[in-house]
């Protein structure tokens, strides 16, 4: 039992040493401009307006419903894109999250698993801000939040343990194998289109649906709209399945690290 907690432990005994880098890096990346911080809730608003505009008044898109409701084509798309945002982020920095601090990594009371936490908390910040912005513009266009917002706390946990181990386990990969930051460039790339960001799983034909089924992004993306805009619960069995995917990949990443860790410094 103490092996499975050991990855909670580890990141609640350094909780202070993770929010104090990520304060830093949330920092340092507006460091130097005008607006400073509150550049963080005015993109997402100019993002959500610019979607508007194109997509509702140039080409005046609907979202695909069974029912023949248009639930808001703009929300819709802006809630897909927040998560795929967070999601290659998290993704494209990971390959070289440890080449990248060397210094830590020389450091040997330095628990270096926790540079996953640290950019998965600057991750976390900017998807926050974009939630609030989108639940305000979903309050304002008329249509509410229903009790299905009080499954975004554990949406969001299961999100963030599956991003941990992605982290963890890419991360240590690009330290070994360098080509690794190639292929994640693709695939950030390549989900962007394979995911449904722009478009609901409902629309993709049948003979391709295993391709959306095997993308994990597909489950959050599509759970995050019904849970943030459709007033929909998320569907039990494929919540369930998520849970044991996010877990398994949360310690199938930490253990990998943390086998291959010891190495790092000779490699590096």
């Amino acid at each position: 039992m103490q092996r499975f907690l050991k990855p909670f432990s580890s990141a609640w005994g350094f909780r202070r040493l993770i929010y104090s880098m990520a304060e830093r890096e949330v920092l340092g990346r507006y460091k130097g401009s005008w607006l400073g911080l509150f550049w963080s809730l005015v993109t997402p608003i100019l993002l959500l307006v610019v979607y508007m505009f194109v997509f509702g008044f140039i080409f005046k898109a609907r979202w695909p419903q069974s029912n023949g409701v248009d639930e808001g084509f703009a929300s819709l798309l802006f809630c897909g894109i927040i998560v795929y945002l967070m999601f290659s982020e998290i993704l494209g920095r990971s390959p070289r999250l440890i080449v990248d601090n060397v210094n830590y990594v020389k450091r040997v009371v330095f628990p270096v698993d926790v540079l996953g936490w640290v950019a998965i908390g600057n991750s976390l910040f900017h998807f926050f801000i974009s939630t609030v912005v989108l639940l305000a513009f979903v309050l304002f266009s008329g249509k509410g939040v229903g009790l299905s917002i009080l499954m975004f706390p554990v949406l969001t946990l299961m999100f963030v343990l599956f991003l941990a181990g992605i982290s963890w386990l890419v991360s240590a990969l690009g330290v070994y194998i360098r080509d690794v930051t190639y292929v994640v460039g693709f695939l950030t790339t390549a989900l962007t289109f394979l995911s449904p960001v722009f478009y609901p799983k409902s629309i993709v034909p049948e003979k391709f649906a295993l391709v959306m089924d095997i993308n994990p992004l597909t489950f959050y993306i599509e759970n995050y709209r019904k849970v943030l805009v459709l007033n929909e619960f998320p569907d039990p069995t494929s919540f369930a399945i998520a849970a044991v995917v996010a877990l398994g990949t949360f310690f199938l990443g930490y253990g990998f690290f943390q086998r291959v860790r010891r190495g790092f410094a000779d490699v590096l």
